[in-house]
């Protein structure tokens, strides 16, 4: 018997502070109990996303709040931006105050807290309650799961893109089973029981967690870079100012739901920018760190250019489900939010293949700016599979072709993501462990919001040059890393 519960039997195992046990699927079992807590977020999160933008937009008489389709695609898509934006909060707790898996637990509570609100409080308003606690506690949880499961593994360990794609199978085993079940509800007994029906997940993921929290290695409750207690207070009063700020902005107007995914765009940016400038500036990074921060920059890109074609699945694909494809068999009608369920089938299928091909080509196994370049490119095509059912009639698109766009979708996705949480890991300094991962959610925040921003030029009557710019611009980006390849590699000092 072998693991971290072994008997005395078990073989030493070496002293490297990570988790040799293989009793997973070949991983950890301590990745077990973040597989558990991250499929049941994503269950509520994706269940509750698959019917948000029709929730929006939909009349009141149909159990909507009737809000222009452009207005509600662009606050989908800042929300999916503040989602990934609010990892930079999450990680900063974990790095000076708590520790990731501490983290991870408290959002986990917000998240489910988040869900009740959207389910129990009617209106605006508890849309709004309810997407700013969901937003907040998944951008904690996000990056500190990715945090953990990177604990797991000591440096050089070939299991570890295998693990990351393991880890990103629970995530959409979730992602499936959330849009069946709250679409169900929704067009049998109304949203709201759809929203409730997410904020059951989330509450069965925390109780999962809450069992088996304690058997994590104690280096995912290390807290790397501690915050004085003298300065507790000040960030306490920073952030009350903030809030101040930020409420404000929205009474004045300045902020306003028609502009949300520009701000939140402009707000990402921004951080980005200046995120990669506090950590290449550290006098706490020795020569190679810093070479490694300088080669993930032309990853950040492809990757918000990529998320910025991905994300539409939530914004313009909505849309062109419920008006575009033809979902009827016989006298029923499939649900809008059951399209959002076809892709992670494919991620569940083909992660498994992922992974073992990666696994058995070891080091020979492309690189991650290889990676990036081939899932950029990919995605590109897939928007241009959208182009021979361009402009088509009211339910003229046949279920099977989004099915193999979405096919396409996850191949690209297969390439990108898991690599992406994987070589986050690998390129952090030491004491920017978790933040440089939310660094890598930046770039999904970027390409999110951006991704909310583009539908308001999705035009249902004139589709061609919408599909066809935004995929050569994928195309394109994929092409410009692929040329760059060994230059980038130079820079990350030996990680691959």
């Amino acid at each position: 018997m072998s693991g971290r519960d072994g008997s005395s039997a078990q073989v030493a195992a070496p002293d490297d502070g990570a988790d040799h046990d293989t009793r997973f699927f070949g991983q950890p079992w301590a990745l077990a109990h973040v597989f558990g807590v991250e499929m049941w977020e994503r269950f509520s999160f994706y269940g509750m996303q698959g019917i948000l933008l029709i929730y929006m937009y939909y009349s009141v008489a149909e159990g909507g709040l009737g809000i222009d389709k452009a207005v509600a695609t662009g606050i989908v898509g800042a929300y999916g931006g503040t989602v990934y934006l609010s990892t930079i909060l999450g990680a900063w707790i974990a790095d000076r105050m708590l520790g990731s898996e501490r983290v991870l637990f408290f959002s986990a509570i917000v998240i489910m807290c988040g869900h009740i609100a959207l389910a129990v409080l009617p209106g605006v308003a508890g849309l709004g309650v309810g997407l700013v606690l969901v937003a907040l506690g998944s951008g904690g949880l996000k990056a500190n799961a990715t945090s953990v499961v990177g604990t797991l593994y000591a440096p050089g360990d070939p299991r570890r893109d295998a693990g990351f794609s393991l880890f990103y199978l629970g995530i959409n085993l979730g992602a499936f089973f959330g849009p069946l079940i709250t679409g169900l509800l929704q067009s049998s007994i109304g949203f709201h029981w759809g929203f409730g029906a997410a904020a059951v997940g989330m509450a069965l993921g925390l109780v999962q967690y809450s069992f088996g929290r304690k058997s994590l290695p104690a280096s995912s409750r290390t807290v790397p870079n501690p915050l004085p207690h003298s300065r507790y207070l000040l960030v306490g009063i920073i952030g009350v100012v903030g809030l101040l700020a930020i409420a404000a902005l929205v009474l004045t107007g300045v902020i306003r739901a028609d502009n949300l995914a520009g701000v939140v765009i402009v707000i990402t940016l921004v951080a980005a920018i200046a995120y990669f400038a506090v950590i290449l500036g550290s006098r706490q990074l020795d020569a190679t760190e810093r070479s490694r921060v300088a080669g993930f920059i032309p990853l950040f890109i492809v990757n918000v250019g990529f998320w910025s074609l991905y994300q539409q699945q939530f914004t313009v694909l909505t849309i062109y489900s419920d008006e575009r494809l033809d979902r009827t068999f016989g006298s029923w009608e499939m649900p809008v939010s059951w399209i959002n369920s076809i892709n992670p089938i494919f991620v569940i299928v083909f992660s498994g293949v992922f992974a073992a091909i990666w696994s058995r080509l070891g080091s020979r196994q492309p690189s991650a700016p290889m990676k990036f370049s081939i899932g950029a490119i990919i995605m590109g095509g897939a928007f241009l599979l959208f182009l021979p059912w361009a402009n088509g009639a009211a339910n003229s698109t046949p279920l099977w072709a989004i099915t193999g766009i979405l096919l396409v979708f996850t191949i690209a996705e297969l390439f990108i993501s898991p690599p992406g949480l994987s070589v986050s890991t690998k390129l952090a300094p030491a004491r920017f462990h978790t933040q440089m991962i939310a660094l890598y959610f930046l770039s999904v925040s970027l390409g999110t919001s951006i991704a909310g921003w583009l539908a308001q030029f999705y035009d249902p009557t004139n589709e061609v040059p919408y599909f066809t710019i935004l995929g050569f611009i994928a195309i394109g980006l994929g092409v410009a890393l692929l040329l760059c390849v060994k230059p980038v590699l130079a820079l990350m000092r030996g990680v691959r």
